[in-house]
C-alpha cells in the first residue's frame, strides 16, 4: 500500500496542481453543524437520497419541495403513523415520483430515525460521535435498520449531510484494487474492513478526512 503522500502526488499531477485536487474536494461539516439540523431535516436528506438512486439527481431536486409538502416537512412523528390510504394518495400526486417501494420506505425510515434519537439524543449526536476509523459500521447500521439504505446509498446518505465518509464510487475502487487492498467491489464485511483500515492508516498519516483521501483516491486512476 502506497502512502499517501504518494498518492497524493500522482493527483495533483494527473490534475495539475494541488489547488485544482483541493477545489474538488467534498464539504465536511463540523460536529457542531451535524447536532444542530434536527431529525426531520436528516430525514428529508435520507429519503432524497433513495429517491436519487437510479435518477438523475436534478429531477429529485427539482421535485423535492413538493415532496416536503406532501410529506409534512418530514416530521418523522407524523410520519410514522402515516396509514397506507395516504401514501395511496400521494402516489396519485403528479408532482411527485411515484416509485411504491421508496415511498413506503419513508415510514420505515421515519421510525428509524425516531429510534435513532431516542438511543443517541438526536440523529445529529449520532452522526458527530460515531467514531471515524468505523466508516463502515455506520453503512452497516443504515442498511440493516433502515429501508432502502443497502449498496451506496448509506455512503452517498452520509456524504449529503456532510458526514466524513470515504465512497466506494468505480474509481475508488479501481484506487484500491491498485493498491492491492481489495480484488472486487467491498460489497463484503471482509473487503469493507480492508479498505477501512486502508483510511484508517492514510488519515492517520496525513490528518486528512476519509472524505477528501476517497476523492484523492478517484483522482489516481480517474
Amino acid at each position: 500500500m502506497s502512502p499517501f503522500s504518494d498518492l497524493l502526488a500522482l493527483a495533483v499531477n494527473r490534475k495539475g496542481s494541488l489547488d485544482v485536487v483541493k477545489s474538488q474536494l467534498p464539504d465536511i461539516a463540523t460536529a457542531r453543524a451535524l447536532r444542530s439540523r434536527d431529525d426531520a431535516w436528516y430525514l428529508s436528506v435520507m429519503t432524497r437520497r433513495i429517491f436519487r438512486a437510479g435518477l438523475k439527481h436534478s429531477l429529485v431536486d427539482k421535485k423535492w419541495p413538493a415532496f416536503e409538502d406532501a410529506f409534512f416537512g418530514f416530521d418523522p412523528e407524523k410520519l410514522v403513523l402515516m396509514p397506507d390510504s395516504m401514501l395511496d394518495e400521494r402516489m396519485q400526486d403528479t408532482r411527485l415520483i411515484r416509485h411504491w417501494g421508496k415511498m413506503k420506505a419513508i415510514r420505515h425510515n421515519a421510525q428509524f430515525v425516531m429510534d435513532l434519537a431516542a438511543e443517541y439524543g438526536s440523529v445529529g449526536e449520532w452522526l458527530s460521535g460515531w467514531p471515524a476509523d468505523d466508516t463502515v459500521g455506520m453503512w452497516t447500521l443504515l442498511k440493516k435498520r433502515g429501508k432502502q439504505l443497502g449498496g451506496n446509498s448509506g455512503a452517498a446518505f452520509l456524504r449529503m449531510t456532510g458526514r466524513d465518509t470515504w465512497y466506494p464510487t468505480n474509481d475508488v475502487v479501481a484506487a484500491l484494487k491498485a493498491q492491492n487492498i481489495i480484488d472486487k467491489p467491498p460489497s463484503s464485511q471482509r473487503d469493507q474492513l480492508a479498505a477501512q483500515q486502508a483510511f484508517n492508516a492514510w488519515q492517520q498519516e496525513s490528518g486528512w478526512p476519509q472524505a477528501h483521501i476517497s476523492k484523492v483516491l478517484a483522482f489516481t486512476v480517474g
